[in-house]
């Protein structure tokens, strides 16, 4: 039975990130609510979405690129 580690690696990162994002979103935005109120809560997720939005963009474009290089490399 072979392991690939490369693969272990990238869905162990991946399902940390995801984590961290759930962490912040869930946890932060919950307690935003729970000392503020919801309109401070709606605001809170707003400002989250907000400042998520560059590093969605930069994972895309990352993405694009490598695509676009295995496509280039197919010799």
């Amino acid at each position: 039975m072979s392991r690939d580690l490369r693969e272990y690696a990238k869905r162990t990162n991946v399902q940390l990130a995801i984590g961290a994002i759930l962490l912040i979103f869930i946890v932060g935005d919950g307690l935003i609510y729970l000392f503020y109120g919801q309109a401070a809560a709606m605001m809170g997720l707003a400002c989250l979405l907000i400042g998520l939005a560059p590093i969605v963009l930069i994972v895309l474009l990352m993405l694009l690129l490598n695509w676009i290089v295995k496509l280039a490399n197919r010799d």
